[in-house]
């Protein structure tokens, strides 16, 4: 049983995986923003065009 303690422990300190996921969750932050900017410009502009064409 004692041996099975030690990689167990080893295992529970380890935080390089925690700093892989926060990585993970900042660029799927910022994808999203990107996103979510591109689809509301993208409207924007449209209406923006679509205004000067029926002037």
């Amino acid at each position: 049983m004692m041996r099975f303690r030690l990689p167990i422990r080893r295992l529970l300190r380890d935080e390089s995986g925690a700093s892989a996921v926060e990585y993970a969750l900042l660029i799927g932050g910022i994808a999203a923003l990107l996103i979510a900017t591109v689809a509301y410009l993208g409207q924007t502009v449209n209406n923006l065009y679509a205004s000067f064409v029926l002037q």
